[in-house]
């Protein structure tokens, strides 16, 4: 058989069977909205948002956790368990704002202003997924705020299950019985952030049930990523690092940022094929095939995204259209 009779067949096939369709729609659907370039922008506001985020959790600890040292040691190398190997390097170099109160106040306000790149740029990419077009999108200064309110929300549960990572998979007076039962925690715990993320920032309405198969897939691999990313990190990066020094380590980093983002957007890409019935999708490139159903509606999304203005209205014909 030619080669492109196979690809016909393959094509027949995928769109017959959901357990192989489904993912190709997903992947396809990320690659109609450039998912690869959304992750590197998370990954690069990420990078440049860490440091005044992390710098201003240490302040707060000091503050809060003033009488117990240890305590808040406990908290920050929990935080810090979630990059393997930079961590050490974070804790060495992040030191909590010191000076007199209105200064404080000024620093931590900055700090959590400028670490709120990673919530917009995470913010942005979701309502990409979603097809939501930029003149139903929140205005700069409710975006930022509502950037603001998510990560308070959130960083309390980030510390929980980092800290429950990190007894999973440092924890060595643990049995293994237990480290499964902290991990499975840590997993319910991440689930429930994902799920709570996806739903705040999306500017549309999406209903809680549309949004759980996506927080499962999300716990799931974010897991994945912390329970494999020491090993990977420790046989890499850290060799790396006696020859490349610093350079190794900031490309460790982009690199943790940008698998965790790929992970995130993908799961969030799957709750918008699955609700809106995206699948399946036509994939011969040799042999052009009419277009799917989901095909068009996939693609009319896309384009409805640039719509900027209250009075624009963008509209997709395909060759049915015409006839």
């Amino acid at each position: 058989m030619s080669a492109p009779g196979r690809l016909l067949r393959f094509d027949s096939f995928q769109q017959r069977h959901p357990v192989l369709g489904f993912p190709l729609a997903v992947r396809q659907k990320y690659s109609d909205d450039q998912g690869g370039y959304l992750a590197a922008t998370i990954a690069y506001y990420g990078f440049f948002s860490i440091f005044p985020l992390l710098l201003l959790l240490v302040t707060i600890l000091g503050f809060l956790l003033r009488g117990n040292p240890g305590l808040q040691k406990q908290i920050l190398d929990s935080a810090l368990g979630d990059f393997p190997i930079l961590g050490d390097q974070l804790q060495r170099n992040i030191h909590s704002l010191r000076g007199n109160g209105l200064g404080l106040a000024i620093g931590a306000i900055g700090s959590l202003w400028a670490g709120t790149g990673v919530a917009l740029a995470v913010e942005n990419a979701i309502n990409h997924l979603w097809g939501v077009p930029f003149r139903r999108r929140p205005d700069a200064l409710r975006a930022r705020l509502r950037a603001v309110g998510l990560l308070l929300l959130l960083g309390g549960g980030t510390l929980v299950t980092t800290g429950l990572a990190g007894l999973g998979t440092a924890g060595v007076s643990l049995g293994p019985g237990l480290k499964v039962v902290v991990i499975a925690l840590s997993v319910a715990v991440d689930f429930g952030l994902f799920w709570l993320a996806f739903r705040l920032l999306a500017a549309r309405a999406v209903a809680w049930g549309e949004l759980w198969v996506g927080a499962v897939a999300a716990a799931v691999l974010w897991e994945g990523l912390q329970l494999l990313g020491g090993y990977y990190v420790g046989h890499v990066v850290r060799h790396a690092t006696s020859v490349y020094g610093l350079f190794a380590i900031v490309i460790g980093l982009l690199s943790w940022l940008y698998l965790g983002a790929h992970a995130m957007l993908l799961a969030a890409e799957a709750n918008v094929v699955l609700s809106r019935g995206l699948w399946p999708r036509s994939f011969s490139v040799i042999v052009e095939l009419p277009a799917t159903e989901p095909d068009e509606k996939a693609l009319r999304q896309r384009a409805q995204v640039e719509e900027r203005r209250s009075d624009e209205r963008v509209e997709t014909t395909f060759g049915r259209d015409r006839r």
